[in-house]
């Protein structure tokens, strides 16, 4: 037996309403092998986690067997773009309902106006093509669903026309009451409503198609001494790439020779060019600004950043969200109940009509048309799909449709403070030597030259920016969270926090402690520098806040969202910036290792913590928390550990991330309360005589297009304009 299991997408083909989607999920769960199955009816897509052993062409056998075609996506080239299809769709039901209109309507105005005998004849003439030509898709997917004993919306549409027909068919031979211009209306507003319907759909579907779009399509390649143009496709890692002002980078590169500045704002969501320079990675879609650049391409087809957004878009888009569950449940038994009360319900009018079958059926057929689980069905995916797609644009990855509901009960946002509050780039601000600044600094850079801790570098930097002769230290320790300690020039030098030299037999004297104090009350990072028995000093250094820091605080606090920050610098240093950002909660003093205790320690308290980390060292806490939010550049689009991903720095974005996801949800919710109240609503007013067949249908129409088009709101939703730009 497998252990492991691949997760497998199909195009689905000849889906029109949610039981679609349901009878194939049932269908695929069934077969052997299949762990998961989720059919996504907006999308018309079908995700299957199943053994790498399955046979592939089994699971599209039993899909065909119920009357869906199905094909599994095995390259990219080869998916369907999901836009292209509604829009095929689109102008497919808008012919369909301009040549049911054009018959309809005269119909219509004869049974209202015209009484004379010749008016009978004309409209069973008229309304036929309207029934079995523009009408032919509903009657053949319902025979298609009966051969397995099975029904969808089709069989509603397709079962209330032919017996409005079929009735008036005998009704012209009896010499009673037609209801030609019944059947030719409602097959005619329903098409309307399949129109309006795949366009809207179409319009919700559009953020993967726009995504992919931002890509270059063609690469200038350097070969020998000449330049050539190439389509992206046939680009290969190492190839040289000419990229000239104003042009696209064609793929994930880094910089051999020129400096530039590129806009990355399709990427990151920020307006702000950003400059490189020889050695610099770029990002394939970002725009070169200035100079001429030579790139080597180092990463290409779904290894870029932007294929791998595109993957986490589609990814949230073919997961359901768990409030989708209830709707699912009850669209999966909707259309034999809704038969059952038809029939029941003309049974009833039957009886107490006295017998008047036209009274009889055409209450029947009202409760067959009126009902809809379309809306049901579209409620969810569809808000899913544009509010999915509107954070992509605004920098802001969600990887599954839950992370919409799980947002919402977040009550405390804990930031860790280096890389997301502050820029994550330290510099020295002050050195205080008892014995001589230069040595202190030389030793000190010496033994952090081996060290690759942000505080190490900076250290480094400042004693090479004085000329002092820097060397590798002989023996080397990092002991993280405390410091470091080497061999220099045949000295044990120690650098880091006060127990690390206490521990190693170091005396402190009061001078470094009262100056480590006063860095440490300014806001700085302070540590001390010893060697020979004592220590011999204190090197301060600072990171920056993040332009938008302050104001992610103040927006988050206006949420109703508590907001702290968790960080290894002391208690004065941290106190001292978070009271800079206006954070109440601060936990200092920690370890790396312990950030995911921390996290657990607010969730113990009852909370449901979102954390914000860099993704790296940040992994265990990002996978703890209720909602891992990973912060960073481009490059860090594939972490697992987070749950939303932020493509830039800006940490405006978790207050946009959070603001989006509420958004979401609440859009959702707007929508399943609609599609259950019109249904709680109209199936009683119909079943008693209230609504006619052909307002049925247009109300029938109507709710599924509503959903969507509350849904493309979505597509509306602005970021605060002075901290996150969207991507043009």
């Amino acid at each position: 037996m497998d252990t492991e299991t691949l997760d497998r997408t199909f195009d689905v083909e000849g889906m029109t309403c949610a039981s679609c989607a349901i009878r194939i999920e049932r269908i695929l769960s069934k077969q052997d092998g299949v762990d998961e199955a989720i059919v996504n009816f907006a999308g018309s897509e079908a995700r299957v986690v199943a053994a790498p052993s399955i046979d592939v062409d089994h699971l599209i056998e039993a899909v065909r067997k119920i009357g869906y075609d199905m094909h599994e996506v095995v390259a990219e080239q080869e998916r369907i773009d999901v836009t292209e299809r509604f829009n095929e769709e689109e102008r497919t039901q808008l012919r369909n309902f301009i040549g049911a209109a054009a018959f309809t309507i005269p119909v219509v105005i004869l049974a209202m106006v015209v009484t004379s005998d010749w008016s009978r004849p004309l409209q069973w003439i008229l309304v036929t093509p309207v029934e079995f030509l523009f009408g032919l898709q509903f009657h053949r997917i319902t025979v298609k669903r009966l051969r397995t004993f099975d029904a969808t919306m089709d069989t509603l549409v397709s079962v209330g026309t032919l017996a409005a027909y079929g009735y008036s068919v005998w009704a012209f031979f009896a010499d009673k009451p037609l209801f030609f211009d019944t059947a030719g209306a409602i097959i005619t507003f329903i098409l309307l409503g399949r129109f309006f319907e795949a366009r809207a759909k179409g319009r919700a579907s559009q953020a993967i198609s726009t995504l992919m779009e931002l890509g270059a399509k063609e690469a200038r390649i350097r070969r020998d001494d000449s330049e050539v143009m190439l389509p992206i496709a046939e680009l290969h890692r190492g190839d040289l790439m000419v990229v000239r002002p104003g042009e696209k980078i064609p793929t994930d590169g880094a910089i051999v020779e020129g400096t530039s500045s590129l806009d990355e704002s399709m990427l990151t969501g920020e307006s702000l060019p950003v400059d490189k320079s020889v050695g610099d990675d770029v990002f394939g879609a970002t725009i070169n600004q200035q100079g001429n650049l030579l790139v080597r391409a180092t990463r290409i087809g779904t290894e870029t950043a932007l294929a791998q957004i595109v993957h986490l878009v589609e990814e949230a888009q073919a997961t359901k969200a768990p409030v989708q569950k209830l709707a699912d449940r009850v669209a999966g038994i909707f259309v034999p109940i809704v038969i059952s009360i038809a029939v029941l319900t003309s049974v009833v009018w039957y009886i107490v009509s006295s017998g008047d079958l036209a009274r009889a059926l055409t209450t029947g057929v009202a409760v067959l048309v009126v009902a809809c689980p379309c809306a049901l069905g579209l409620a969810t995916p569809t808000a899913i799909m544009v509010g999915s797609g509107r954070g992509a644009r605004l920098g802001v990855v969600f990887k599954g449709a839950e992370l919409f509901e799980r947002s919402r009960a977040v009550d405390i946002v804990l930031f860790d403070k280096t890389g997301t509050l502050t820029n994550g780039v330290m510099k020295v601000t002050d050195v205080e030597a008892l014995d001589g600044e230069s040595t202190l600094l030389r030793l000190a850079g010496s033994v952090e030259s081996s060290s690759e801790h942000p505080i190490g570098r900076a250290v480094v930097l400042a004693a090479e920016m004085r000329d002092l002769d820097v060397v590798r230290p002989t023996s080397f320790e990092n002991l993280p969270g405390f410091g470091v300690h080497g061999m220099v020039d045949g000295r044990e030098v120690y650098v880091g926090r006060a127990h690390l030299l206490e521990d190693a037999g170091l005396t402190v004297p009061n001078e470094c402690a009262t100056a480590s104090s006063r860095f440490e009350r300014a806001g700085k990072t302070a540590f001390l520098v010893g060697w020979d028995g004592q220590a011999r000093g204190v090197i301060a250094v600072a990171d920056t806040l993040r332009g938008h820091a302050v104001g992610a605080v103040s927006d988050l606090t206006t949420m109703g969202v508590r907001v702290g920050m968790i960080t290894g610098d002391n208690t004065t240093t941290a106190t001292a910036i978070a009271s800079a950002l206006g954070i109440g909660d601060v936990v200092a003093d920690v370890l790396p290792g312990e950030k995911a205790k921390q996290v657990q320690r607010f969730q113990d308290d009852g909370n449901v913590v979102a954390f914000v980390g860099d993704g790296i060292n940040d992994a265990p806490a990002l996978t703890q928390a209720d909602l891992g939010i990973a912060i960073g550049t481009g490059t860090d689009v594939a972490i697992e550990a987070g749950d939303v991903i932020l493509m830039s720095g800006d940490p405006a974005l978790v207050t946009v991330a959070l603001r989006l996801a509420r958004t979401t949800f609440r859009t959702i919710k707007q929508n399943l309360f609609w599609a259950f109240l019109y249904n709680a609503a109209m199936i009683p007013l119909a079943a008693f005589g209230v609504i006619s067949p052909m307002l049925a249908a247009a109300a029938m129409a109507t709710s599924s297009v509503s959903v969507v088009t509350n849904s493309l709101r979505l597509r509306n939703f602005q970021a605060d304009p002075e901290s996150t730009r969207e991507r043009k």
